[in-house]
């Protein structure tokens, strides 16, 4: 007779699985009345009305925080990995104009640790409260032999609502507008294969100290700096949204500032970035210097410090800098749109490390 071989001695328990999953109750309560079910049901019930909209459009989007989350597990920083998950969806969403409202999260693990998964989906949850949006379920995968046990892969799913006659997509874009870049707060979520193959080469630059800027210039690691969580801008423009003035947003995501702002450019169109005007992180210039990458491959790997720039009227520039700076975010001007273009994004200048 062939040995017994149960699903739980296969690598997978069901019922640890469920008593996990009972305890997310707690981290996806809400009392916003749009939501319709809780936890335990098949798939998450929302209302379809969404009050102070005309016209609702639905923005969907799809994320997981790269290669960084490996870096996250392996150095005890998993809360930080869960804002990095849902503050970058979230910023892809908002460029749109739209407001964040659901939130689907996805965790696949190779062993399902019950202490680690409730604390993974309590943070997510805490991230997009601190958004004002809900997480309303998702999926917790237990994949041995896929996955190593100790192995987390995150990624969500956001529904936004924009009105549809004022999504801002770039199509408002006219020859003369500003480029504001918004600072980030270092490498965010990408770069990091990059980044993980250089501390493979050298584990101790983990450990290295590096100056600062801004209000706190004291020297922190570069563990810390590398680590620190993509930044979300949903607070500081939502109020801007409204504003005629604001013609186009592109999150800086992989690709660099060159390899995203062309991504609402009109096609007649060119937006034109003055690289001596980026105010770089220092955090860049000592990944600059360990790589040896030149100027072309850190402008097309890493956001350089710009986690997000703004197409705006030249007469809205400077009340969209006060009103960012009244949210902590540094915002300045960075270059102009220019006509009888292709839309393309053209630097011009030298970077200032």
């Amino acid at each position: 007779m062939p040995q017994k071989i149960s699903y739980s001695s296969a690598g997978v328990d069901i019922a640890t699985a469920d008593k996990t999953k009972k305890g997310m109750a707690e981290s996806l309560k809400t009392d916003n009345p749009l939501v319709l079910n809780t936890i335990g049901a098949f798939a998450s019930v929302c209302e379809g009305v969404f009050p102070g909209f005309a016209h609702p459009v639905l923005v969907c989007k799809t994320e997981e925080p790269g290669s960084k989350q490996l870096l996250a597990f392996q150095h005890n920083r998993a809360k930080g990995i869960c804002y990095d998950l849902i503050n970058h969806l979230i910023n892809d969403v908002i460029v749109m104009g739209a407001v964040p409202m659901f939130i689907q999260d996805l965790i696949v693990c190779g062993k399902l640790e019950q202490d680690v998964i409730s604390q993974l989906v309590k943070h997510i949850a805490e991230a997009c409260k601190a958004q004002g949006c809900n997480l309303t379920g998702g999926e917790t995968s237990e994949q041995p032999a896929v996955l190593a046990p100790g192995t987390y892969v995150l990624g969500a799913s956001c529904i936004g609502v924009a009105e549809k006659n004022a999504i801002i997509d770039g199509k408002a874009i006219q020859p003369g507008d500003r480029v504001l870049a918004l600072q980030s707060s270092g490498p965010h979520t990408n770069g990091y294969t990059l980044i993980r193959a250089l501390i493979k080469q050298d584990p101790t630059i983990i450990d290295a100290m590096i100056a600062d800027r801004g209000k706190n210039p004291a020297p922190k690691k570069f563990l810390d700096l590398i680590m620190e969580p993509h930044r979300c801008y949903f607070t500081a423009l939502k109020d801007l949204f409204k504003e005629n003035g604001l013609h186009g947003m592109a999150h800086i995501t992989g690709g660099g500032i060159p390899g995203n702002l062309n991504r609402i450019l009109p096609k007649t169109l060119n937006a034109v970035v003055d690289a001596s005007l980026i105010k770089i992180l220092p955090v860049f210039s000592f990944i600059k210097d360990k790589s040896g990458n030149d100027d072309t491959d850190m402008t097309n790997t890493f956001n350089l410090g710009v986690g997000m720039t703004i197409v705006v009227d030249p007469a809205f520039a400077d009340t969209a800098i006060e009103h960012l700076k009244k949210h902590d975010v540094l915002a300045y001007d960075i270059g102009e749109i220019e006509k009888n273009g292709s839309g393309v994004v053209e630097m011009r200048g030298e970077l200032q490390w």
